[in-house]
């Protein structure tokens, strides 16, 4: 019973998109509305600064870390890391398919991230950064965002077994699935290219000149 609880719990946690508050309150408009349309960090980010994407990065990841908390330490602390992949996976698919927009959402890298830490801090984090090397050597954010939950799949198999590793594939196959349109953009040229250390370069260059 725990495992349905703890994915209905993420699920509702899921559904408070922060993208869309923050695009209300900074512009008015809904994000769905502007820009790529996609309720999350890298739109706020080109629609309206660094400062409103931070906002949205830390209320998908502060709503990820209180499903996943709420139900490993507080509703269900038998259960440990399996309850946290179960919210995880609640609010990954809440973000990406609330019930209030249609079952239209985000594509939820920051809830994933979030939602492995939760499991394994540890291999969380380096998921996380192998992802950010993924991006930083490929230069497309997708391949990063696949990267991040299929780095994951080794210790989430042979360290918390293979029900946490089952939920890490779908958390996998989720993420493949929202960012299929840009990958399937990259052979072609189409996809955007983010090259982060040529901007951070540029950057401190304009600063010393």
């Amino acid at each position: 019973m725990f495992r349905l609880w703890s994915l209905l719990i993420g699920y509702t946690f899921g559904n408070f998109l922060t993208a869309e508050i923050v695009s209300r309150k900074v512009s008015g408009k809904s994000a769905f509305d502007r820009g790529t349309g996609n309720p999350g960090m890298a739109n706020i980010a080109t629609l309206d600064g660094a400062k409103s994407a931070l906002l949205v990065l830390a209320g998908d990841l502060l709503k990820t870390f209180l499903a996943c908390l709420l139900c490993r330490m507080v509703l269900f602390p038998e259960a440990g890391a399996v309850s946290s992949a179960y919210a995880g996976l609640g609010v990954i698919l809440g973000h990406n398919f609330p019930v209030w927009h249609h079952f239209k959402g985000g594509k939820g890298v920051s809830s994933t991230c979030a939602a492995l830490i939760s499991i394994s801090f540890g291999y969380g984090l380096l998921s996380c950064v192998v992802g950010g090397i993924g991006v930083l050597i490929s230069h497309y954010l997708p391949i990063g965002a696949v990267l991040i939950p299929a780095a994951f799949l080794i210790p989430a198999f042979c360290i918390y077994g293979n029900e946490v590793g089952i939920l890490t594939v779908i958390m996998t196959l989720i993420m493949l699935q929202r960012h299929m349109p840009g990958l399937k953009n990259i052979p072609t040229g189409t996809e955007p290219r983010k090259d982060f250390l040529k901007k951070l370069k540029d950057k401190k260059q304009g600063k010393h000149s």
